[in-house]
């Protein structure tokens, strides 16, 4: 019988992330999460925010593992996961529309062309108005802003050379060309930060 998998990573985050979305997202709706993993962030994320409905996301060879974690909690909030990968093209190429999008702990994880065609999709399927986090560890000015961050880009890039902590003004300025706007840039625990944008909402002209 296959084992539930476990991120210590996720109960380890969870709350002080929790803190920052219950004042993210404060409106009744689908909050896509791309790159669900276990499911735990899926999990705790729906139970404390009932109004939201969560789509979890990730690559199909997760989808089994993080599927015990749903239903474990059976949520009535949780949708069925879903398979997307950033940079397959039902991801640029899909008809869906998003007004709320969370994802922790991947760009570090993707290639850096990954990263581009992720916010390439977001300029895509975000509506106006929505709200994006994102979770991790960035640089900044091109320095860790820790040793142990500058440890973990190493032991990354022995893993995967195309992987590795990105820098914040070159996500920024990613976020900028999708018509995203910097909302907050919120400090968390072990070194992470969370990035909260708004899609842009162009103004008619008078």
């Amino acid at each position: 019988m296959a084992h539930k998998p476990f991120s210590q990573a996720c109960e380890n985050n969870k709350a002080p992330i929790f803190q920052v979305l219950q004042n993210v997202f404060t409106e009744a709706v689908t909050v896509w999460e791309i790159g669900s993993g276990t499911g735990q962030h899926a999990c705790h994320f729906a139970g404390q925010l009932p109004h939201l409905a969560w789509q979890p996301t990730d690559l199909a060879e997760n989808i089994a593992g993080m599927q015990m974690w749903l239903d474990e909690a059976a949520l009535a909030n949780i949708n069925p996961p879903l398979i997307l990968n950033v940079t397959e093209p039902v991801w640029l190429l899909g008809d869906f529309a998003i007004d709320a999008l969370f994802t922790a702990n991947t760009l570090h994880i993707m290639a850096w062309h990954s990263v581009q065609l992720f916010f390439s999709g977001l300029a895509k399927h975000l509506n106006a108005g929505a709200k994006v986090c994102i979770y991790g560890p960035f640089n900044y000015q091109q320095c860790y802003t820790s040793e142990s961050n500058a440890q973990f880009d190493q032991w990354l890039k022995s893993r995967d050379p195309l992987s590795g902590i990105r820098d914040f003004e070159a996500v920024a300025a990613l976020a900028r060309q999708a018509g995203l706007v910097l909302q907050d840039d919120v400090a968390m625990p072990a070194n992470n930060r969370l990035l909260v944008f708004v899609k842009h909402i162009e103004r008619e002209a008078a």
